[in-house]
């Protein structure tokens, strides 16, 4: 049978909007056709609700048409406090009985009502241990939180046909363009603007997850408030720029300076959650950090997330197995956007009916 093809990968990030689109070529490898990156307005997504749904379906469609982009089907995704991911331990079954039953199981371990939730489940290991027991991954999203998103995907005219987790979507771009560990335990982390993703992988299987409330509009509101200085003009501060001519109140000592407290305090969240992991697991040996997200893009962040953790990080280059055509796409742009593309290459991944 002939293989579906890949879906469009729409990543609606709470500053701005990627979507790519992959085909499959004849070896089996993925290859860029189109990829765009459309700001959004301040607030315009809070914690992972969408507060101005025009603008998110005007950048959709902006983004569309400048690609001239003609496919409908998308994969999008969602993460934060409406996501629940969960690794849970339930009697012996088969997977017809575990569809019947996964409504019941999950109640034990949702914190919102099962009914304003959709599950979806997957067996980790197919041998269960001695207690006939099998260890599935649950994970649960608030119907109203995809609901949204579905919405705003369908008014710019396009079809969402697989909705992922951020966390997850991440996992498939490593995965596409590294080789992964089999007896190692790596971390994937996915710095956005208002939330980092935390995704311990263990054996090729991610064993903890976690979203936390905070990101790279950290350093914009300090810088802001410290500098006295507009959002548009602490964006740029944030990443390297200058304000040019007017740019004599503003001394790059002060900038570093908010910025390397801030990453003292995003790398110290990221260290309790790595720390909880550890006090729980017995594979607790981190080999390496990989980091994603627009944020991954602030220098000061990866190496004091490095010195914090003490475990070697790089950058993840989501485009590093991906066949790309140089006459079409500028390589420099390509690495200089490259952490802020793993949620939409690993959502362009995906295809019809796959788990």
């Amino acid at each position: 049978m002939a293989r579906k093809p890949l879906l469009l990968g729409l990543d609606i990030g709470s500053s701005s909007i990627k979507l790519v689109q992959l085909k499959e070529t004849k070896k089996g490898r993925a290859q860029l056709i189109n990829f765009g990156v459309a700001p959004l307005p301040p607030e315009a997504i809070v914690d992972g609700a969408l507060m101005n749904s025009t603008a998110i379906v005007e950048a959709i469609q902006s983004l569309t048409s400048s690609l001239k982009i003609k496919k409908k089907h998308v994969t999008i995704s969602v993460s934060g406090h409406s996501v629940i991911i969960k690794k849970i331990n339930i009697p012996l079954m088969t997977e017809e009985e575990l569809e019947e039953s996964i409504q019941w199981e999950a109640e034990q371990y949702i914190p919102f009502d099962i009914n304003d939730v959709n599950i979806d489940v997957q067996i980790l290991n197919p041998n269960p241990n001695d207690a006939g027991q099998m260890e599935v991954l649950l994970v649960a999203a608030k119907k109203d939180i995809i609901n949204d998103y579905t919405a705003v995907t369908q008014e710019a005219g396009l079809q969402p046909m697989v909705v992922d987790v951020d966390a997850f979507a991440v996992m498939n771009a490593f995965e596409a363009n590294y080789s992964m560990p089999e007896d190692e335990t790596i971390v994937l982390l996915n710095i956005g603007a208002s939330v980092i993703n935390i995704n311990v992988v263990a054996n090729g299987i991610a064993t903890f997850t976690r979203d936390i409330s905070m990101g790279g509009n950290q350093y914009t509101e300090e810088i802001q408030k410290q500098l006295n200085v507009s959002y548009d003009e602490a964006e740029a501060l944030k990443l390297g720029g200058d304000l040019g001519a007017d740019s004599d109140s503003v001394v790059p000592q002060e900038v570093e300076s908010v910025i390397q407290n801030v990453s003292q305090t995003l790398a110290a969240e990221i260290q309790r959650s790595l720390d909880f992991y550890a006090a729980t697991s017995v594979d607790a040996q981190f080999g390496k950090i990989f980091v994603s997200g627009g944020t991954g893009k602030i220098p000061a962040l990866v190496k004091t997330i490095e010195s914090k953790v003490a475990v070697p990080v790089e950058v993840m280059d989501p485009f590093r197995n991906i066949e790309i055509n140089e006459k079409h796409f500028d390589p420099a742009y390509l690495r200089d956007i490259a952490p802020m593309a793993a949620v939409s290459v690993g959502l362009g991944l995906r295809r019809v009916g796959d788990k």
